[in-house]
């Protein structure tokens, strides 16, 4: 727009008006032609990654939106009076050269993204297709790529409804397309059923809650049928949206930017406490400062987890005791530590590498996680998200340890509800929710 614009006028004023060259005007209305463009054609998702793959030209979408930006800028024209400063002319010029420009700009996008795609270098993460042979059959996988994104589409079929030990087959194949998720970052995961076979229909879609992407249940050949051939064009619009993405790419951003800057903020004021926290541990007791546990994280990738020791054991394998009140693991030093929650600072240094959020559901041990995955269905959302130094769990109250189902649920509750309701302003507050929690010293031992 800008371009067009500084072209057209340019041209108008040397070859026509034979006036001095100001180009001011100029990139003014190309400026302002450029934002009510690009704001009304965000609106149509013109600029969506899958969009911007599709092969054919938006010509009327293109044009569409040009012809109203180009009167709503002729009618600014008129009430500001700025004629004098830009003239019919160059304005018509203007109006010519910038959907050429589009046009061109476009296709060339369209050619560049394609060719990136084709090398890997951009939107190559792979679909994840679960369905039955005959509506996998049906669908073209060309069309699946260009709808919902560049990768391959991994392809797992279930067994045959008649089977007698169909549930068992599917409750295998259903496996294995949440490994496959889950090791190649998939971008979304589409079933293809029948809408009539309902009892798989939620098999699946119990299976998918542990996977923190977003689901789709593409119309199946019946639908399809309906819309004469014009499914290609509205497969996307047709599928239903059966599980959303818990947090989006701007979401994720935002809240990794916070923790980067509070994280960093916080070890620059609070390295005193931790120096002087280091030395007292090395002289209460003898072994290592730093505590190292494996521990699960976003889509249930270990990480190891860093806590100032506090107790006289390092347990880290496939039977870990939750610590009790007046547990005689725990040191003199160690109690006032955990009373405090001054063992969990060197945590930051896990925020900086990218594995842990300041906010978020507080990681388990892995001995922990599988028990309690096996005693709540719900249990593995908490990994849809980071896991946090502290969380809205704790600082409502669910601090500590969790001896009964009882407790774990509670804490598996709020952490869902955390989930569903993120937003940055509600990180700000459990915060400061925290600091009147770690006062309060409740549950912590």
């Amino acid at each position: 727009m800008l371009l067009s614009s500084a072209i057209a006028g340019s041209a108008y004023q040397i070859l026509i008006s034979h006036d001095q060259l100001n180009l001011l005007p100029y990139f003014a209305i190309g400026t302002l032609a450029g934002l009510l463009y690009v704001f009304r054609m965000s609106g149509r998702d013109h600029y969506s990654f899958p969009n911007a793959m599709q092969a054919h030209l938006e010509t009327g979408a293109i044009m569409s939106c040009w012809s109203v930006t180009a009167l709503l800028l002729a009618l600014l024209a008129f009430l500001l009076k700025i004629g004098p400063s830009y003239s019919r002319g160059a304005f018509v010029a203007f109006s010519i050269l910038a959907p050429l420009l589009l046009f061109g700009a476009r296709s060339i996008v369209k050619a560049a993204l394609a060719a990136a795609a084709s090398r890997k270098i951009v939107g190559w993460r792979p679909i994840v297709l679960i369905g039955s042979s005959s509506e996998v059959a049906a669908l073209r996988r060309q069309r699946l790529l260009k709808q919902f994104g560049t990768g391959d589409v991994k392809i797992f079929l279930l067994s045959d409804a008649n089977r007698p030990d169909a549930m068992h087959a599917d409750v295998s194949t259903l496996n294995l397309a949440s490994d496959f998720a889950r090791r190649h970052d998939c971008l979304e995961i589409l079933v293809a059923l029948s809408w009539t076979e309902a009892t798989r229909f939620e098999l699946i879609r119990s299976r998918l809650k542990a996977l923190p992407m977003a689901a789709w249940l593409l119309p199946d050949v019946n639908v399809r049928s309906l819309t004469q051939g014009a499914s290609s064009e509205c497969l996307r619009k047709l599928a239903v949206h059966i599980q959303s993405a818990p947090l989006s790419d701007a979401q994720c951003l935002i809240k990794r930017t916070a923790d980067i800057i509070l994280a960093a903020l916080a070890l620059l004021f609070l390295s005193p406490i931790m120096v002087i926290t280091a030395i007292a541990i090395k002289l209460d007791s003898p072994g290592p400062i730093i505590f190292h546990q494996d521990r699960k994280g976003f889509n249930k990738r270990r990480f190891t987890i860093f806590k100032f020791r506090t107790m006289t054991v390092q347990e880290n394998g496939s039977a870990i005791a939750q610590a009790t009140r007046n547990d005689p693991r725990v040191t003199e030093l160690g109690r006032i530590l955990r009373a405090m929650s001054v063992d969990e600072l060197p945590q930051l240094f896990n925020v900086l590498r990218g594995e842990m959020s300041l906010v978020g559901p507080r990681p388990h041990a892995l001995a922990h996680d599988d028990q309690f995955e096996q005693m709540l269905s719900d249990y593995s959302v908490r990994q849809h998200v980071k896991p946090g130094i502290t969380g809205w769990a704790q600082c409502n109250g669910a601090r500590g340890a969790t001896p009964t189902v009882d407790d774990i649920a509670e804490r598996v509750r709020l952490d869902l509800w955390y989930i569903n309701n993120w937003s940055l302003r509600l990180d700000a507050k459990i915060l400061v929710k925290t600091f009147s929690e770690v006062l309060k010293q409740r549950n912590a031992y």
